[in-house]
């Protein structure tokens, strides 16, 4: 293991005092695990300031400069070509630690060469007294925007692409020769691996998405089963490329006075065409779409025969009539389960995960990519799996009456749902069969030919359901929120065109699963937490300023949480600041409570309420939005929403990262201490010397972090001083994971919206009820009923009176008639106009909402009548 000071070193020695990732590892001839423990110590040296990252896996020496100026953050532009920067807290210097408030703007001619995405050096100047401050791009460390999807144009001067990303604000240059991709004519470049001759899928069916690289006109579309693609994007040639949707490679990056430069990688159709709206938002979002091809022939080599001796050593559950419940198109099964009556009168639940850690090697290929994609990604006729078929649809997957290995986590659960022990076990199992949340439904409401056809389950699925019960009046009692809001599931034709948007359905089929998940993810969480450092499922208390926002909305409707009075100071909002910035005038100051006490059952309480209540849905849709985004994390704090002290990802190993590392170091747990554990047994914790001893810095920083915390009067967890994965990587894989996340969150969104806004096209002109569920100082967004689809009412567009947005009560009001449009009113709406740039429908007010104080008038009148 290398030192940091060998590292110093060898930095010193080399010209300019800089050396980059390869450079390391073939000078110093690293192999296998030692790279990804130097990749970890480099970052470390950079947190703490050793070393300064200067470019994408390049390093140097640091200078005084770079310890009293630079920050390094993520760049932000806006169209109007100035930017901000957001810092990372551990980047700082002294100087900026407390006084710095917000991003750093970047006006446009300090930008340089730098993109949106950017992660960025900055060289922070003055801090002004309000906490603001302007800095300069001094380079680029990593870039975000190594490749672009964008409409192609014909110029007089040079071609170009429209970038489909707003916040890329540059129309990137195709010098002549680049139009096309470079392996144009070559028949035999761009062929799908065997393994991967999968057809589309479905949204639950969770597997998909292989694909050879870039390919060339005259095989885009034709066959490859790692795209959806229409007949008419299928075509042997491309000879008119304007308005043709293309991925572009950047091959020189923008300057003050010069665009980007690029090559075109691959072309992908016109954005119209039927599949091609999938592609784009895949490579917008840099989602990793094809797998290479070391990691096709790793995932090859895999056998599926399962060796005696690993039975050997494992508990046999195959006898057992353990089942798995998806959906009526998955492929990949990664959980299974099984509920049995006790003796004693409580409940035994079984639940049994797919041991992908077996087959899956740290530091492979396989992991290696799967690590980078961080999730699987799934879209409304598509997926792009994390791991390759061959293990996510057949080795690892549960599949019915096939021995398969697993992780189980095996509960004693009393009949007020509480766990009164369990077992952690490497085990083995032959599902009974594959159910399916309809059909376990159906049975569950009596389904006569249904329980004929599945009379030897029937009475297990009977106690599952009542067992599931249990388990959700425990969460009830503990607090945990339950929103239960319709998800829109988007309908497709016999021809995969969109015809509609539908409520997802949740009956208890899924509930039930959804409890027994719940259910072995704390128990696991407990158990490691006592033992080792792990990665844990955390979810934070909501940000003060959204309470009160929240509470300020819910009381027009004359509901609150019941947080009593706030304590408010006056501030400067920071896109007020961003908005007055460079203008000579100060931004508002406004009102936002200092410290809140909120608790879950307080969400809990309010849900409870409201349900079957007119406002539900937009008052949950308020709630959910004031709550923070879950995240991992190698600290645990709770997760707020579900009133959980632990908890952690572990059932879902074929789809999620974060939970292979949970059964790595789970696995690892349950070697060390001689087999499968039980609650009870606390002599089975691994001894300390086993696991790699933490440094004396991290045990300075632990009682640093517990101080501080304490001081704030908020309740933390020790942190452990050993684990068979340091805890360095722990933070490095919940970082990217988390990131991995918001990106496919964002993209499946996305082209949820896309697909909406298609389908809406034909509809323009045409009228439909709705409910305003956001009221802005530009006009109110109105989401239509049963199509959960949003546009906006423009302020402008109300042209009978001159109408003003109203802060203090979100509320746009008329000026002479008192009109008001309020969060949660019905408002019929036409379809104006579909904005294509901005990806936006924009909607008129077809029936005016008469106010109260007309009302009033009017009987008024009648009364002098």
């Amino acid at each position: 293991m290398l030192s940091e000071q060998e590292i110093l070193r060898y930095v010193g020695k080399q010209p300019k005092h800089t050396a980059g990732f390869k450079q390391f590892i073939h000078d110093l001839g690293l192999k296998g695990r030692a790279r990804r423990e130097l990749q970890e110590l480099l970052k470390e040296m950079t947190r703490r300031r050793k070393l300064v990252a200067i470019g994408k896996e390049r390093w140097s020496l640091p200078t005084s400069a770079s310890t009293h100026n630079l920050v390094v953050g993520r760049l932000h532009t806006h169209r109007d070509g100035y930017g901000f920067v957001t810092p990372d807290p551990d980047s700082l210097p002294a100087r900026a630690q407390g006084k710095l408030q917000g991003d750093i703007f970047i006006p446009p001619p300090e930008i340089g060469n730098a993109m949106h995405g950017d992660r960025v050096l900055v060289e922070l100047g003055s801090i002004r007294h309000d906490g603001r401050a302007e800095g300069r791009i001094v380079r680029v460390t990593e870039r975000e925007q190594e490749t672009v999807v964008g409409i192609f144009h014909y110029g007089p001067r040079h071609n170009f692409v429209t970038p489909i990303d707003a916040k890329v604000a540059v129309e990137i240059v195709i010098p002549q020769g680049m139009e096309y991709p470079s392996n144009e004519g070559k028949e035999d470049e761009g062929e799908i691996p065997p393994s991967s001759s999968a057809a589309s899928f479905s949204k639950d069916q969770k597997p998909h998405s292989h694909s050879p690289g870039p390919l060339s006109p005259a095989k885009a579309g034709q066959g490859s089963p790692h795209r959806v693609l229409g007949a008419e994007v299928k075509r042997t040639n491309w000879d008119d490329l304007e308005n043709v949707v293309v991925e572009v490679e950047i091959v020189q990056w923008p300057s003050a006075n010069q665009n980007p430069r690029g090559r075109v990688l691959e072309i992908l159709g016109y954005e119209d065409d039927f599949g091609v709206d999938v592609e784009m938002v895949i490579r917008k979002h840099h989602i990793p779409h094809f797998f290479p091809s070391e990691v096709l022939e790793e995932a090859q080599e895999i056998s599926p025969v399962i060796p005696a001796r690993e039975i050997a050593h494992r508990t046999d559950y195959r006898d057992l009539p353990i089942i798995t419940i998806d959906g009526e198109t998955a492929r990949d099964f990664d959980d299974a389960v099984l509920v049995r009556r006790l003796e004693n009168g409580n409940y035994e639940l079984h639940v049994h995960i797919a041991d992908v850690a077996h087959y899956v090697e740290d530091g492979s290929a396989i992991d290696e990519e799967a690590r980078k994609r961080g999730t699987s990604v799934y879209f409304p006729d598509r997926a792009v799996p994390m791991l390759p078929l061959e293990l996510s649809t057949d080795i690892c997957s549960l599949r019915p009456n096939v021995e398969r290995l697993v992780n189980s986590c095996v509960m004693e659960i009393d009949p007020r749902g509480e766990i009164v022990s369990y077992e952690l076990a490497e085990g083995v199992i032959r599902s009974a069969d594959r159910m399916t949340y309809t059909d376990v439904n159906a049975i569950l409401e009596g389904d006569e030919h249904l329980r004929r056809r599945y009379a030897p389950l029937v009475e297990n699925l009977e106690l599952m359901y009542e067992l599931a019960q249990v388990l959700n009046r425990k969460r009830v009692r503990r607090g945990s929120i339950d929103f239960d809001m319709p998800e829109p599931v988007i309908e497709f034709d016999e021809l995969g065109m969109m015809k509609g948007v539908s409520r997802s359905e949740r009956n208890w089929a899924h509930r039930l699963i959804e409890e027994f998940m719940l259910s072995a993810n704390e128990t696991v969480a407990a158990h490691l937490e006592e033992r080792v450092a792990s990665i844990y499922r955390i979810h934070e208390k909501p940000d003060p300023k959204k309470i009160y926002e929240f509470e300020n909305t819910a009381a027009s409707f004359g509901y609150s949480l019941g947080v009593g009075a706030l304590p408010v100071k006056r501030v400067q909002m920071r896109a007020d600041k961003r908005a007055h910035y460079g203008s000579g005038r100060s931004a508002p100051m406004i009102e936002l409570p200092e410290e809140v006490h909120v608790t879950p059952r307080m969400y809990q309480k309010l849900v409870q309420k409201i349900a079957g209540k007119p406002e539900e849905r937009i008052l949950s849709y308020l709630m959910l939005r004031s709550l923070k985004q879950a995240r991992y994390s190698e600290v645990n704090e709770g997760h707020f929403a579900l009133a959980a002290p632990s908890y952690t990802h572990f059932t879902s190993p074929i789809r999620r990262y974060p939970d292979l590392i949970v059964h790595r170091i789970l696995k690892a747990v349950l070697r060390e201490g001689g087999g499968a554990v039980d609650g009870h047994a606390t002599s089975h914790a691994p001894k300390a010397s086993s696991w790699p001893k933490r440094t004396e810095k991290t045990d300075k920083n632990d009682r640093k972090d517990k101080k501080d915390k304490t001081e704030k009067g908020e309740k933390t967890r020790q942190r452990h001083h050993h684990g068979p994965i340091s805890e360095q990587e722990l933070h490095d894989v919940a970082e990217t994971s988390s990131r991995s996340e918001r990106a496919a969150d964002e993209a499946e969104r996305e082209l949820l919206e896309w697909k909406k806004l298609k389908f809406m096209q034909d509809r323009v002109g045409e009228d439909f009820t709705g409910l305003i569920v956001s009221v802005t100082k530009f006009g109110f967004f109105v989401e239509l009923e049963d199509l959960f689809i949003e546009g906006l009412v423009p302020l402008t567009s109300l042209t009978d009176d001159h109408y003003t947005f109203h802060e203090n009560t979100r509320q746009i009001i008329g000026a002479r008639n008192r009109k008001t449009y309020s969060i949660g009113d019905q408002v019929r709406v036409l379809v104006d106009r579909i904005d294509r740039m901005q990806r936006k429908i924009q909607f008129a007010v077809l029936e005016e909402k008469p106010s109260r104080p007309q009302k009033r008038q009017k009987e008024r009148h009648k009364k002098r009548g």
